[in-house]
């Protein structure tokens, strides 16, 4: 008998168990949130431009820009490039101290143990690789494949059309 009086209370009880357990699910958001909730993850920050186109990430390392060559300035084996101070002084004006964003293409380190990274800087999100490039500070570095290729020279063609940095005529 027992058994017949649970069957015939439990189909009738389900609908108000159900309602009960979604009213105590739902709740209103905490008016504060929790330590998880609020730990957004920081982006790193540039510490130092090496030259125009290699700066160091702090928690990264040293990260050479994908797609992008400036004119030398720190190999002990070549002189300084033409521009290339002008193009150093650049990364370094927009570059440091600056929040980033590291974006990767098909390889992630080069042949020295560098990352290779795109990198955006923040709060802007300005693609940094592309706009040394827009700006006539660099080439576009086309020697290895990478995804932004046909943007980087469009913007190298650009550059040079308009006379900006490495192509400015000395009058």
């Amino acid at each position: 008998m027992g058994t017949r009086v649970i069957t015939r209370i439990m189909p009738r009880c389900v609908p108000a168990l159900l309602l009960a357990f979604l009213t105590s699910c739902s709740s209103s958001p905490p008016t504060e949130p929790s330590p998880v909730e609020s730990a957004q993850p920081t982006l790193p920050v540039v510490t130092r431009v090496i030259d125009g186109d290699t700066i160091v990430v702090e928690g990264v390392g040293t990260v050479r820009l994908i797609g992008v060559d400036t004119p030398e300035t720190v190999d002990p084996r070549r002189p300084v490039g033409y521009f290339g101070r002008e193009a150093s002084d650049f990364t370094k004006q927009l570059a440091t101290g600056k929040r980033v964003r590291l974006e990767f293409d098909q390889d992630r380190t080069d042949r020295y143990g560098r990352t290779l990274a795109y990198v955006y800087l923040q709060p802007e999100n300005v693609l940094l690789n592309a706009e040394i490039i827009r700006q006539g500070y660099g080439f576009a570095y086309t020697r290895f494949p990478f995804r932004m290729m046909d943007q980087f020279r469009a913007l190298e063609r650009e550059a040079r059309d308009a006379g900006r940095g490495l192509w400015a005529t000395n009058s």
